[in-house]
C-alpha cells in the first residue's frame, strides 16, 4: 500500500502562525489519524537535506515559562522575517532606476549590501529557531526512509523553502510528488504582493510545474487556473502528463484555548446593541478594506449606526489604509480594528456579529466565508467566481466597482431584517476538517497510477510517433 507523506515544514517550525495556509496545514495534519483506516498518512518535514517523520506538530511546554518563551520568540521571528523582506523589496525597486540599470558594478554592490542586511536578520532568526528547539523536552521529528511507492504531498507553503534538491532525489527514487496549490495570486495579480514574493513564487512555480506529478488546488476555480498556467509553461504534451484536481476546506476553529477569555473591549463592542459587520482577514491590498470604508461611510453619512470591525493582522502595502483607519473620525465609535485576536475571541465575534462582509478582489478559497457560515453568520461578498463556487446562492454578492451596491444591501438588511441572498442559510452545509482531510487523501489517491517516469516515457513515445511535439 502506498504511503502518503504530508509535508508541513513551515508550520512545524512556526506553530504560532495562524494565517490561512497555516490554519489549513495544521488542521489537515491534526486530522490525519482519522483517515488512517483508508490510507497510511505520515506527516513529514524537510531539514538539513533529510526527510523527517513528524511525531508531534507543535511543542508541548510543561510550564508557563516555556510557553511565554515560545510566544515571545515566535513574535520576534515574525518581525525579523518582515524586516528582511523589506530589504529585498528595496533592492527590487532600485533595479528599475539609473544607475542600477546601466552599471553591473552598482547592481552588484547593491545586491551585496542587501545580502549583508538580510544576513543580519537571518542569523537572529536561526538563533531564535535554535532556542525554540532547545526549550522542547524531546525531539518532535525523526529521520525516516522513503519507499519507491510513496506519495509526497507538498501541503505547506514551500515556495520559500530550500528542500527542492531533496524532493528531486526522492522523485528519482520513485516517490511521486503532488503539490497543493492555494492560489496563483503572485502570478495573476502581482500588484497585490510584495516584490520579492512575486519573483520567488514565479521561480517556485516553474520548478513545481516541471517537477510535480499532479496538482490539487483548494477550489475548482484555482484548479482550472493551475492547469492553464502549467500548460502555458510546459506545452500541451508535457502538461497533459500531469493531473489536476481540487478539494475544499473545513471550517472549525482549532485553537480555542479554554484558559483564555474575551477581552472586555471586544465584548463591549458586541453588547452595545448595534449591528456589527465583520471583515476577517490579513490587512493587505487584495482584501480591499478600502472598499468597505467607502461603503460604510455612505451609510454613516445617511445616519445609519451600523458598525464596521476589521479583524486580522497587519500585512503589507497597506500604509495608506492604516493611516486612514487611525485618523478616521469614526474610529472606536463605529469603526474598530483588532490585529491580535485569538480563536476564542474570533469565535465570539463570529457568534455575535450581524454579518461578514468580504470584498476581496481575488481569493483561492475564502476560508472566513465558511467559518462564518458554519456558525450561522450570513455573508456578503464580492462577485467573483470562487465565492460563487464556495457559497453558491447562500451568499449575497455585491459589485466591486460600486461601493453603494454594498451600502444598499446593508441598509435593506437593516430595514427589513431579511438577508438579501437567494437561498436561506438554514439549508447550507459545510465540510468539517475531517471531511476536508478525507477528501484530500481520497482525491490524491485516485490519481496514483504509477511512477511519473512511466507517464513521461509514454508521452515521449506518443510524441515521437505523431511527430507533433517535443520536450
Amino acid at each position: 500500500m502506498s504511503r502518503f507523506l504530508i509535508e508541513c515544514t513551515y508550520v512545524f517550525h512556526h506553530p504560532e502562525m495562524n494565517s490561512g495556509i497555516q490554519r489549513v496545514v495544521r488542521n489537515i495534519i491534526n486530522h490525519l489519524p482519522l483517515v488512517q483506516d483508508e490510507a497510511v498518512c505520515i506527516p513529514v518535514i524537510f531539514k538539513d537535506g533529510k526527510i523527517l517523520e513528524v511525531k508531534q506538530l507543535a511543542p508541548k511546554h510543561t510550564d508557563a515559562w516555556r510557553s511565554r518563551v515560545q510566544q515571545k520568540l515566535e513574535k520576534v521571528a515574525r518581525k525579523l522575517v518582515q524586516v528582511r523582506s523589506r530589504y529585498w523589496l528595496i533592492h527590487s525597486r532600485l533595479l528599475r532606476f539609473w544607475p542600477w540599470t546601466a552599471s553591473h558594478n552598482v547592481r552588484r554592490v547593491t545586491y551585496v549590501l542587501c545580502r549583508l542586511a538580510s544576513l543580519s536578520f537571518v542569523l537572529p532568526l536561526r538563533l531564535t529557531e535554535w532556542i525554540l528547539e532547545k526549550t522542547e523536552e524531546q525531539p518532535r521529528a525523526f529521520e525516516m526512509e522513503c519507499r519507491a511507492d510513496d506519495v509526497l504531498v507538498l501541503l505547506d507553503s514551500s515556495w520559500h523553502a530550500d528542500f527542492f534538491p531533496v524532493a528531486e532525489r526522492l522523485q528519482q527514487e520513485g516517490v511521486a510528488i503532488v503539490s497543493v496549490i492555494y492560489d496563483l495570486i503572485p502570478l495573476t495579480h502581482p500588484q497585490f504582493c510584495d516584490g520579492p514574493l512575486v519573483h520567488v513564487f514565479d521561480r517556485w512555480f516553474d520548478w513545481i510545474a516541471n517537477t510535480a506529478d499532479g496538482f490539487i488546488a483548494i477550489s475548482s476555480t484555482i484548479r482550472d487556473e493551475v492547469r492553464e498556467e502549467v500548460l502555458r509553461r510546459l506545452g500541451k504534451a508535457r502538461g497533459d502528463a500531469r493531473w489536476f484536481d481540487f478539494f475544499h476546506l473545513g471550517s472549525e476553529l482549532d485553537q480555542i484555548d479554554p484558559n483564555r477569555s474575551v477581552r472586555p473591549v471586544v465584548e463591549k463592542l458586541f453588547t452595545s446593541g448595534r449591528a456589527v459587520y465583520l471583515m476577517v482577514s490579513t490587512i493587505e491590498p487584495r482584501k480591499n478594506h478600502a472598499y468597505l470604508l467607502d461603503a460604510f461611510e455612505r451609510l454613516w453619512e445617511s445616519g445609519s449606526d451600523v458598525v464596521l470591525c476589521f479583524i486580522g493582522r497587519i500585512g503589507w502595502k497597506n500604509e495608506l489604509l492604516i493611516e486612514r483607519v487611525k485618523k478616521h473620525p469614526e474610529l472606536k465609535r463605529r469603526l474598530f480594528m483588532f490585529n491580535d485576536l485569538g480563536d476564542v475571541e474570533l469565535e465570539y465575534c463570529y457568534s455575535h456579529a450581524k454579518a461578514l462582509v468580504f470584498p476581496s478582489f481575488v481569493e483561492g478559497f475564502g476560508l472566513p466565508l465558511v467559518e462564518a457560515m458554519q456558525r450561522g453568520l450570513p455573508v456578503m461578498a464580492s462577485d467573483i467566481p470562487v465565492f460563487h463556487e464556495i457559497g453558491d446562492e447562500f451568499i449575497s454578492y455585491f459589485d466591486l466597482n460600486q461601493p453603494e451596491s454594498l451600502s444598499r444591501q446593508i441598509q435593506q438588511f437593516e430595514d427589513s431584517g431579511i438577508f438579501p441572498a437567494a437561498r436561506d442559510m438554514a439549508d447550507w452545509s459545510c465540510l468539517s476538517w475531517e471531511d476536508s482531510t478525507r477528501q484530500l487523501i481520497e482525491r490524491v489517491g485516485r490519481h496514483r497510477v504509477g511512477p511519473r517516469m512511466q507517464i513521461q516515457q509514454q508521452v515521449r513515445s506518443e510524441c515521437h510517433e505523431t511527430d507533433h511535439c517535443s520536450e
